[in-house]
């Protein structure tokens, strides 16, 4: 009994121990744990960097990765984006679609014109204006904001400054000059108070804004540090991290301060559907692969065969549609295009002795111009490959005048002109109906005489599909001895 009431307890103060030693045990771990957690954690700074013109790849590319950025939660969120450009500018629609993204950014975004020899031209300095943190390398340039219509300008655009009005001219000139500037002033008075909008939201120079809209004004680096256009200068990125540890800004109208010591650049690429939408997107792959896609099916349905050439061009059109889906397309210079190739064609079919082919060329070279409807020349066709295309056409067309030229000139060569007159050979010797081998064809033949087999005779004659015949009069039969007239 004693032995069992002995073995009880001490199983019962193994078991306090057990408890009393866990409870001990588990505030350390919490206290380890919280230590642990304290210890700072590395951040990641995402580095986005692009070069050429602002396009729709381009604004897919950095929408998408500020909008991922912002949609994490605020722990996880990156301390700062990075955008490194290289840019001479872009299209309107994509740079506000850019700008739009950055002014609802809940994570503040710095912009770097680098690396040197870098710009921020036209639209990348709306960019800088746009952005939490302008900053720039050395030997890099920014500025010609101004918004450049594609198109011929008006030979009597005047200028719009009232002293530069003649008044001699009156009421008439001032309407005309009225209509000349219309629509450039309505396009630059635009640009300039989007461009004060963002120097006023970021406290930059706005008088440097506007005049790198109205007179295309440029600066350096340095020259744009000391305007307080930017906000400092960094040779690289890593620098810029440096740069901007423990500088305050303004974010969402409250204070916010950087703390950047324990982060990291880590490159975010474009995806390979950014890389394609820009590759698609440039005017001159878009423009040859609508030509390729035009000419493909044309081909396609004047030969059918395997297919190669339908299955081409059909992939080509579509994927250049898709193209011109994203660009701003004038579609009456797409209609010239059109118009163009269909007179080309109808050419080749209904000679007019040059007239449709002229027109046809005239009209591809104007659609081809006026295709792209952007706001500057950085996203327009390039005029050589207009050229060469224009040149192609114009050297098929005179092909084919030339080619009609020679055949109505040639003899002919099909019919009776060809058959009258030829020699064939006797296939099976016959008399009377039977048949004959010309130019490797059998035809039916009638003959006066005998024939045989393998004899040439002479067609003389068609009546429907049977030839008449003749053997061929051998040289004593064509020439007969004349008499000497001897006794």
């Amino acid at each position: 009994m004693r032995v069992c009431v002995g073995r009880i307890i001490r199983l019962i103060t193994l078991f306090l121990l057990i408890v009393l030693s866990l409870g001990q045990a588990m505030p350390e771990t919490n206290t380890n744990a919280s230590a642990v957690s304290s210890e700072p954690q590395v951040k990641a700074v995402p580095l986005m960097r692009f070069s050429g013109a602002i396009g729709p790849a381009i604004a897919e590319y950095l929408g998408s990765e500020i909008q991922h950025a912002n949609e994490l939660l605020v722990a996880e969120r990156p301390p700062l984006l990075i955008i490194e450009l290289d840019t001479p500018g872009g299209l309107v629609s994509s740079l506000r679609s850019i700008n739009q993204a950055i002014l609802s950014s809940k994570v503040p975004i710095a912009c770097l014109v680098a690396p040197s020899g870098a710009r921020a031209m036209s639209a990348g300095t709306y960019m800088l204006y746009a952005c939490h943190i302008a900053a720039m390398a050395p030997a890099t340039t920014l500025g010609a904001a101004t918004p450049v219509q594609m198109g011929m300008p008006s030979q009597n655009e005047k200028p719009s400054n009232p002293r530069d009005k003649d008044p001699s001219k009156g009421d008439d000139s001032k309407q005309q000059g009225s209509n000349d500037n219309a629509m450039t002033q309505k396009i630059r008075n635009d640009a300039i108070a989007y461009i004060r909008s963002l120097a006023n939201l970021r406290g930059r120079n706005v008088e440097f804004a506007e005049q790198a809209v109205s007179d295309a004004a440029t600066l350096t680096a340095t020259e744009a540090l000391e305007q307080n256009v930017i906000t400092l200068m960094a040779s690289d990125a890593g620098e810029l991290l440096t740069k901007l540890d423990g500088m305050e800004i303004v974010l969402d109208g409250e204070p916010h301060s950087f703390n950047l010591k324990q982060t990291r650049l880590v490159p975010h690429e474009q995806s390979w559907r950014s890389h394609f939408i820009a590759t698609i997107t440039d005017p001159n792959i878009a423009y040859i692969l609508m030509l390729i896609g035009i000419y493909g099916l044309l081909l396609e349905f004047y030969s059918p065969g395997v297919g190669i050439a339908g299955v081409i061009g059909g992939i080509s059109l579509l994927v250049a549609l898709y193209a011109f889906q994203l660009l701003p397309i004038n579609y009456v210079g797409l209609g010239l295009i059109l118009l163009g190739i269909a007179l080309i064609i109808a050419e080749s079919m209904v000679p007019s002795f040059g007239i449709l082919g002229l027109g046809g060329i005239v009209a591809f070279a104007l659609g081809s111009l006026f295709l792209i409807d952007a706001d500057g020349g950085d996203l327009a066709i390039s005029l050589p490959l207009i050229a060469a295309v224009t040149v192609t056409a114009a050297g098929f067309s005179l092909w084919v005048l030339s080619s009609l030229w020679k055949t109505r000139k040639a003899a002919n060569v099909s019919g009776d002109d060809l058959i009258i007159g030829a020699m064939a050979t006797v296939v099976s010797g016959f008399e009377h109906y039977g048949l004959v081998r010309l130019n490797g064809e059998c035809w039916q033949a009638r003959c006066d005489t005998h024939t045989q087999t393998g004899q040439t005779v002479i067609v003389q004659g068609r009546e429907r599909l049977t030839l008449i015949v003749a053997p061929i009069p051998s040289p004593t039969e064509a020439n007969p001895p004349q008499d000497s007239g001897g006794r």
